[in-house]
C-alpha cells in the first residue's frame, strides 16, 4: 500500500493486541541501545506515553516521519538489531517510518520496509517482515500540536 500522510503533533499510539487498552511505552531503564520500548497499560503520568510524530525534512514533501518522546525532545526512536529503543542520540541518528491504512488502523513502518510488532504487553517492540497480523496494527490518537519548545 501506499504511505498516507499524518498531521505532525503529539500522540498516543495505541497497540491493537488482546486486553485493555495498551500504549507505546518507553520503559524506564536503558540497556546497550537506549530505553527498551515496550506496550503498557495506560498510565496516568504521560511522561513516558506521549511521542511526538514530525515530519523528518520539512522542506521535502512527503517526508518519511521521525518519533520522540513528547516531553524529552532529544529522546528519538532508533532500530538497532530490529528492536525498538529510544534513545537521546542526534536527530540525523533517529529511524525514519511511514505510515500506511490497514483494516482496523495504521501499520507503521521503517525506512527498511519493516513493521513495528507488539507480541504482547511488556514485550519489547520487534521490527518484521510486515504481514497481516492484528501485532501489526497501530492507532494514532491524536493528543495535540506540537509543543512550541520544539
Amino acid at each position: 500500500m501506499a504511505p498516507i500522510p499524518v498531521k505532525p503533533g503529539k500522540y498516543k499510539i495505541h497497540a491493537h493486541i488482546i486486553g485493555p487498552t495498551s500504549l507505546l511505552t518507553a520503559t524506564e531503564y536503558a540497556v546497550k541501545h537506549g530505553a527498551p520500548v515496550i506496550t503498557d497499560r495506560f498510565n496516568p503520568l504521560p511522561i513516558e506515553q506521549e511521542w511526538i510524530v514530525d515530519a523528518a525534512d520539512h522542506e521535502v514533501v512527503g517526508s518519511p516521519y521521525v518519533i520522540h518522546l513528547a516531553y524529552h525532545p532529544a529522546a528519538g526512536l532508533v532500530v538497532p538489531e530490529d528492536k525498538l529503543f529510544v534513545n537521546s542520540v542526534p536527530r540525523a541518528e533517529w529511524a525514519k517510518f511511514t505510515f500506511e491504512r490497514v483494516i482496523g488502523g495504521v501499520k507503521i513502518l521503517s525506512d527498511k520496509g519493516l513493521a513495528l510488532r507488539a507480541g504482547h504487553r511488556g514485550a519489547q517492540i520487534e521490527l518484521v517482515a510486515p504481514q497481516p497480523e492484528f501485532q501489526e496494527t497501530w492507532t494514532l490518537e491524536y493528543a495535540g500540536p506540537i509543543p512550541s519548545e520544539e
